[in-house]
C-alpha cells in the first residue's frame, strides 16, 4: 500500500484541528441582544401577470414582466431567547415594468420602487457555534410608490399618463447564515422569498383609455452582508 506523504498528513491534522477551534469559537448570540446587518441584496422577481386591460377588454397574448434591482438592506433582530428572535427588515429597491407578449414592443412602460417592511420570527439553530445557521418566517407589507410612465410609453399613448400600484400583504421566509469574525462582528449570507404582488392601473389621455394588469412580483431575495452584536 503507498504511503500517506507525512506533510500531507500534518496538513489533513492541522486543517481539522483549526476547523475544530473555529466551529467551538465562543460568539454566541444570547437572549437580550441586539443584532444589526447591512446587506448588499439582489431583488429578483419571478413576475408574472395576467393579461392587459383596456377600457375593460382584455389585450390578447399581453403581459408585464418586471425586473431585478440591486439595493442596500438594512435590518435588526432582537433575541428573545438564545435561539429565536424577531427580525425587522428594511430597504427599498426600484423596478422596471416591460411589456410583454403582444406588448413587448412597449419596452419599458413604467417604473416604481417598492417599500416592504417585513417582521419575521427566527430561529437560530447554534447560537453558540462560530457558523450560525437560521431560518425565518413572517409577514411582508409592500408599499409602491414613485411610480412614472417612461416617456416612451407615453408618446405611444398619446400623452402623460397616471400610474398608480396597490399595495399588497403576504408571507415572507428567509435562510440565513451568520459566521463569527470576532466577539461582536459577523459575516451574513442570507436568501428570502417575499410573496408580494399588485394591481397596476396607468390612465392614457388616448385611445388606450386606463390599463389595468394584475401582477405577481414574488422576489427572490439575495444578501450578502456584515453584521454586529450589540
Amino acid at each position: 500500500m503507498k504511503k500517506l506523504p507525512e506533510t500531507r498528513v500534518w496538513w489533513s491534522l492541522f486543517l481539522i484541528a483549526g476547523w475544530l477551534l473555529l466551529a467551538s469559537w465562543p460568539v454566541a448570540a444570547a437572549q437580550g441582544d441586539f443584532l444589526v446587518r447591512l446587506r448588499a441584496i439582489n431583488v429578483d422577481p419571478s413576475s408574472s401577470s395576467g393579461e392587459v386591460f383596456t377600457n375593460g377588454s382584455a389585450i390578447a397574448g399581453s403581459g408585464v414582466t418586471v425586473d431585478d434591482d440591486f439595493q442596500p438592506e438594512l435590518d435588526l433582530s432582537y433575541m428573545v431567547t438564545d435561539h429565536w428572535g424577531l427580525e425587522l427588515i428594511l430597504a427599498s429597491s426600484q423596478h422596471d415594468v416591460l411589456g410583454e407578449g403582444t406588448l413587448a414592443g412597449l419596452g419599458k412602460i413604467l417604473d416604481a420602487r417598492t417599500l416592504p417592511p417585513s417582521l419575521l420570527l427566527q430561529y437560530h439553530f447554534a447560537p453558540d457555534a462560530r457558523v450560525r445557521p437560521y431560518v425565518g418566517a413572517g409577514i411582508n407589507y409592500t408599499l409602491f410608490f414613485s411610480e412614472d410612465a417612461t416617456a416612451s410609453f407615453e408618446q405611444a399613448a398619446g400623452g402623460s399618463s397616471d400610474v398608480s400600484l396597490d399595495s399588497s400583504f403576504g408571507f415572507a421566509a428567509q435562510v440565513g447564515l451568520d459566521i463569527a469574525i470576532n466577539d461582536d462582528w459577523f459575516l451574513n449570507f442570507d436568501v428570502k422569498y417575499v410573496d408580494m404582488s399588485t394591481d397596476a392601473e396607468i390612465v392614457t389621455p388616448g385611445a388606450l383609455g386606463t390599463l389595468r394588469v394584475a401582477v405577481d412580483i414574488d422576489p427572490t431575495i439575495w444578501g450578502i452582508g456584515i453584521g454586529r452584536r450589540f
